[in-house]
């Protein structure tokens, strides 16, 4: 059994990342907790709302209801990158060459690495951002779909049309493909089609019992792993149509207990899942062969992440039930 380090934290902790071998836990009352040789605290935002990994450096990047948009670095200083007063920063995302997207109400901002920002106004709230992995592009998920703007050009947005709510987006990582969580217990997926002026091909994917809260990709982008049912629900994206025709894998399978977390292995097709009641499994996508990493805790799991070796694997729980799970014990 792998050895857990916990960490008890008040309130809900709405995401954790590592920094190297160093995990942070973001709390909802707008503080990062790190540890490095003890648990060490950071006052970030009166109020967290989001917060998630620069891919591109090695950094945090969060929003709260302070208006405020922080950079945070492995030894926890902070630097501020853009505010909005009276405004809650509920969406971040990182991009290319040191540029920062994040929303607030009907905008979508992107703040590029020399200190500009740039304004996309939609016609209804942004519940989504993402940046493609490809080029200075952002995805901004709304009501009825998504628009795609190119960052650099004045060229018109391309817009994704499906009805209903779409509560998140994610392009796979070789930008092939775009999909949203939705309102409704369902993913809505796009391929997308690199020729200009060709028509996005809309992806179905639907028959959750639950609202999907929880996306990952592995690492090649060949799976796409999702909670909102009693198991994780691993989509098939290795063929040029993606899912399109194809049934998912059910893994991790427990009676009635939801997946509430999914997150994929760095370096290997392993799949880590948290659940409803604190259980966390891992299951390897080749023989579906189970591991328990943890045994049934308090609260949800919300956040689970993996250090860059694959070795630790931190989690967080909407009841402040935290801690890091050692394999290689």
């Amino acid at each position: 059994m792998p050895t857990v380090a916990p960490l008890d934290l008040d309130g809900h902790v709405l995401a954790v990342e590592f920094l190297g071998d160093i995990p942070f836990f973001a709390n909802a009352n707008g503080t990062f907790h790190r540890l490095d040789g003890g648990e060490r605290v950071c006052e970030a935002h009166q109020g967290m709302l989001t917060a998630i990994r620069d891919p591109y450096s090695e950094s945090l990047i969060s929003g709260g209801e302070d208006g405020k948009v922080l950079r945070i670095a492995a030894d926890g200083s902070l630097s501020e990158l853009a505010t909005a007063p009276r405004k809650w920063i509920s969406q971040v995302a990182a991009g290319p060459q040191g540029a920062v997207a994040y929303s607030y109400g009907k905008s979508s901002l992107v703040r590029l690495a020399d200190g500009t920002t740039k304004e996309f106004p939609e016609e209804r709230t942004v519940e989504g951002i993402a940046f493609a992995p490809k080029g200075l592009r952002i995805a901004a998920a709304r009501y009825n779909g998504v628009s795609l703007h190119w960052v650099g050009t004045s060229a018109k947005p391309v817009d994704l049309e499906w009805k209903g709510a779409h509560t998140g987006v994610t392009f796979s990582p070789d930008g092939n493909f775009l999909v949203t969580s939705m309102q409704e217990n369902a993913l809505h997926g796009w391929k997308l089609d690199s020729k200009p002026g060709a028509e996005a091909r809309h992806m179905r994917m639907t028959g959750y019992p639950a609202k999907v809260k929880s996306l990952s990709w592995s690492v090649k982008g060949k799976w796409l792993a999702s909670s909102g049912a009693p198991a994780a629900i691993v989509w098939p994206f290795q063929g040029k149509d993606g899912p399109m025709g194809k049934a998912p894998l059910e893994l991790g399978t427990r009676a009635n207990i939801m997946a509430t977390s999914v997150k994929f292995h760095p370096l290997e097709d392993i799949l880590a899942i948290g659940f409803i009641d604190g259980m966390i499994l891992a299951v390897r996508i080749a023989d579906s062969k189970e591991a328990l990493l943890r045994r049934p805790g308090k609260g949800a799991i919300t956040a689970m992440s993996w250090s860059a070796n694959g070795k630790l694997l931190a989690f967080a729980s909407e009841a402040g039930d935290c801690g890091v799970i050692d394999i290689s014990a």
